[in-house]
């Protein structure tokens, strides 16, 4: 057993308060799949982000074809399609989410 030097009670393994600060762990294993684990979530970050620009594209396009064509930029009904299929999806904060995305993809055209 040795100190805890960020806590300073006995403990199996030691870490650094720079560890223990940058994940709030308190021992090297925890420490170390949160590292990991952050990094897979940047990752993810970077995907969605990229989805995301995806969809602000995909969408230009519609909304372009829609004006072109004599229509509106912006169809309600669909948007509410969308709305029931992320809250459907993930309860409540998916409806705010869906709302986001819409609101990042109107008018980008």
């Amino acid at each position: 057993m040795t100190t805890d030097t960020t806590i300073g009670t006995t403990t199996g393994t030691t870490i650094g308060p720079a560890r223990t600060e940058k994940t709030g762990a308190r021992t090297d294993e925890a420490a170390t799949l949160i590292g990991d684990a952050r990094e897979r979530i940047d990752a993810l970050d970077d995907r969605i982000i990229g989805l995301v620009q995806e969809r602000m594209a995909v969408s230009a396009v519609i909304q372009d074809a829609r004006l072109t064509s004599g229509g509106r930029r912006v169809n309600l009904s669909r948007e509410m399609e969308i709305l029931g299929h992320y809250r459907d999806a993930l309860g409540k904060p998916g409806t705010a989410l869906a709302m986001t995305l819409l609101e990042l993809c109107r008018g980008r055209i």
